[in-house]
C-alpha cells in the first residue's frame, strides 16, 4: 500500500472523544484530525509523538485528513489506522506474501456468515477447496517489559469474542478458519491472546485452536510512503 502523497508529519496534541485527535503542524498550527481506531490505543497516543496523516479528497468530510502513523520515544512505528489491517491482509494474499493463503481462485471481502449475524473479513474460495474464511485482527500492544512481546486485544472485545466463536463454527462444519493477526508495530516480534485483559477472549481463541481453527501472524513494514505486510512472526499460547 503506497500512499500517494507521501503522509504528512505533525506532533500529537491528544486523542479524544474516540474518533478525534489535535495535532501541531511543523509550522506550529493545530489542527483536528480523524482518527479510525475504537480500541484503547494503549502507548499509541502519547501526547509528543511524532505522527503522519493522510488527506482526502472527499469534499463530505469534515475532517479531511486522517491520523495513520505513531512513532513512539522509543523509535517504535505504529499504524493506528486499524482500516488499514484488512486493506494489507488482502495485498499479502494477492501478492503471494501469506503462503499458507494461496492457491484460491476468488477473493472476497464482508461476506455475510455465522449464526451471529457477522460478516467475514476475507472469504477464498476455490472449486477443489474447502472455502476458507479469515478474520483479520490489527495487533499494536506492546509489553514494554518483556522484548517484542505484543498482545491482543488491547481492551475486552466482544465483539473479538463472538468472531472467535463464528470462526469455531466454519472449522467444525468443514470449512476452514483462519485467524490472521496483522501486526502493525515495529517493537513487536511474537504475539500471544491478553489474558490479562480479556480472559474471555483468550480462552475462546485456545477453544478455537482446539477446534480447527489456524492462527498465523504477519508483520508489517510501515513509512510515511507505504505499508505492507512482509514476513511470519510466531503466536504463542
Amino acid at each position: 500500500m503506497k500512499f500517494e502523497p507521501a503522509l504528512e508529519p505533525a506532533t500529537l496534541i491528544q486523542r479524544y472523544k474516540r474518533f478525534l485527535a489535535d495535532i501541531t503542524l511543523p509550522d506550529g498550527s493545530e489542527r483536528t484530525i480523524h482518527c479510525a481506531n475504537t480500541g484503547a490505543m494503549t502507548g499509541c497516543a502519547t501526547p509528543g509523538n511524532a505522527v503522519w496523516y493522510s488527506t482526502s479528497d472527499n469534499p463530505k468530510r469534515k475532517y479531511p485528513n486522517s491520523w495513520e502513523l505513531t512513532e513512539t520515544a522509543q523509535g517504535h512505528r505504529i499504524c493506528i489506522n486499524t482500516a488499514r489491517a484488512n486493506q494489507l491482509a488482502v495485498e499479502a494474499i494477492q501478492s503471494g506474501t501469506i503462503g499458507e493463503l494461496q492457491g484460491y481462485d476468488q477473493l472476497q471481502t464482508e461476506v455475510k456468515y455465522g449464526n451471529e449475524n457477522s460478516r467475514i473479513d476475507i472469504l477464498l474460495n476455490s472449486e477443489n477447496k474447502p472455502k476458507c474464511y479469515i478474520e483479520v485482527k490489527s495487533v499494536t500492544l506492546l509489553d514494554e517489559k518483556l522484548a517484542g512481546q505484543g498482545y491482543f486485544p488491547d481492551a475486552v472485545t466482544t465483539r473479538g469474542q463472538k468472531h472467535l466463536r463464528e470462526l469455531s463454527e466454519m472449522a467444525q462444519s468443514g470449512h476452514r478458519a483462519v485467524l490472521l493477526f496483522t501486526v502493525l508495530h515495529s517493537g513487536i516480534e511474537k504475539v500471544s491472546a491478553a489474558h490479562h485483559i480479556d480472559a474471555k477472549y483468550s480462552q475462546l481463541l485456545k477453544t478455537a485452536q482446539e477446534q480447527g481453527v489456524e492462527v498465523l501472524c504477519y508483520k508489517a513494514e510501515l513509512s510515511n510512503s507505504e505499508m505492507k505486510l512482509v514476513n511470519a512472526i510466531e503466536f504463542i499460547n
